[in-house]
């Protein structure tokens, strides 16, 4: 969700101050810890409205998207959730104090919506605020969060986007709880979307007010700099990744224009070594050939959903090259080789891997061309990257899988 930029001094200032701002709210001040709720086992998987439309959304738009998500294969990859983001409210809330969407842009309301999306076999996914007003300065659900988690649940949304505007400098773990508590009241399972924008580092306590993923920096951008920033916030959290519980860094920007081809595999296959929720953002309805096909790997999208343990992080970095890797649950090994730069020569050994020695080696699988290669226990993994790129791998036992 867009929201004011902030100068390079705020931000510092931001960052030096969230530690110890959690550290205050901490003890007891928001409650005891909240069940987790079982929503997310693998990361979430679906579309949101922002990124491509911003407040240029009605519910055409939704049911269109729906509909291109079941005819494109989106949904038979594991697509689910088609999430309407800020802008679909009206400007006041209705007589009783319940919020209530645009009736131009939305006539037949959010639960006709919701039916038309479910019967698609999909989900409708909804957005808020945990402020006085969402980041489009529409009304939002800060002290209304009984109200307007009793109004999703009535609507039949599965999934709601929480962000974080207008918060009145009010503690971010008692507002987020507040709504968590809300959900749960409901006894209606929905997803719950933490976008904080890791101001307050929600990865500690973000399963703590219910959530299920968080937002770990600020507002992805279509432009390779942007991805590569994201990026290097995930190393140092990994270890908060799990079943239900997500570090989220953003939205999908594949297809939307602002990069090449190569960089929006590269963007999509870094995101599934990160196990985060693969939300897209672009216009599915007339998505190219090549969108479709990156967004639809399943050989990708399976490192994304496969818990191995712990979400993907940096093995090595030489220059401008580096190496990701994520175990696997079957004990094999994800890996992308990545280059940031112009491009070039790397490689990662079996032992770097954390693999043992094997009388029968292993096998290397490349997930975007699909050709395997033998590789023993003693060798190298090595290949050369054209800038902007990467290659990813999966390295299975020789017999396993990708020992055919």
């Amino acid at each position: 969700m867009s929201r004011p930029r902030r100068s390079p001094l705020a931000l510092l200032l931001l960052l030096a101050l969230a530690a110890p701002a959690v550290a205050q709210n901490a003890p007891g001040a928001h409650g005891p810890p909240l069940a987790v709720r079982p929503m997310a086992p693998t990361p979430p998987m679906g579309w949101n409205s922002w990124n491509k439309f911003g407040c240029q959304i009605d519910e055409a738009l939704i049911r269109e998207t729906a509909d291109a998500m079941v005819a494109h294969g989106m949904k038979a990859a594991g697509y689910r959730y088609v999430n309407i983001d800020d802008c679909w409210m009206a400007k006041a809330r209705d007589a009783a104090g319940n919020l209530q969407p645009d009736p131009v842009r939305f006539p037949h309301g959010i639960k006709a919506l919701a039916d038309y999306v479910h019967s698609k076999g999909l989900k409708l996914g909804i957005y808020s605020s945990a402020g006085t007003a969402t980041c489009q300065n529409f009304p939002a659900s800060l002290d209304h969060e009984t109200a307007d988690a009793t109004t999703f649940a009535a609507w039949g949304v599965d999934y709601l986007k929480y962000d974080n505007c207008n918060n009145e400098k009010r503690p971010a773990l008692a507002r987020y709880r507040a709504m968590g508590l809300a959900l749960r009241a409901t006894n209606r399972p929905m997803v719950f979307s933490l976008c904080e924008w890791g101001e307050n580092h929600p990865w500690h306590w973000g399963r703590e007010v219910a959530g299920n993923l968080w937002r770990t920096t600020g507002d992805i951008e279509d432009k390779w700099p942007s991805v590569l920033k994201i990026l290097d916030r995930q190393d140092s959290i990994a270890r908060f990744a799990g079943p239900n519980g997500w570090n989220d860094p953003d939205m999908l920007e594949v297809g939307n224009g602002g990069m090449s081809d190569t960089e929006y595999r590269a963007h999509f296959s870094l995101w599934a070594l990160l196990n985060a929720p693969l939300i897209a953002g672009n216009d599915l309805r007339s998505m190219s050939p090549a969108t479709r096909a990156i967004l639809t790997n399943r050989d990708v999208i399976a490192v994304d959903q496969d818990w191995g343990g712990r979400q993907g992080s940096r093995l090595k970095r030489e220059g401008d090259l580096e190496v990701w890797s994520k175990p696997m649950k079957d004990g094999g090994r994800a890996v992308v080789l990545l280059s940031r730069g112009d491009g070039g020569q790397i490689g990662v050994t079996m032992q770097e891997l954390g693999l043992p020695r094997r009388s029968g080696g292993y096998v290397a699988r490349e997930l975007w061309t699909h050709a395997s290669e033998p590789v023993t226990a003693a060798a190298e993994l090595h290949a050369g990257l054209s800038g902007h790129s990467v290659l990813m791998f999966l390295v299975e036992p020789a017999g396993a899988r990708g020992g055919r």
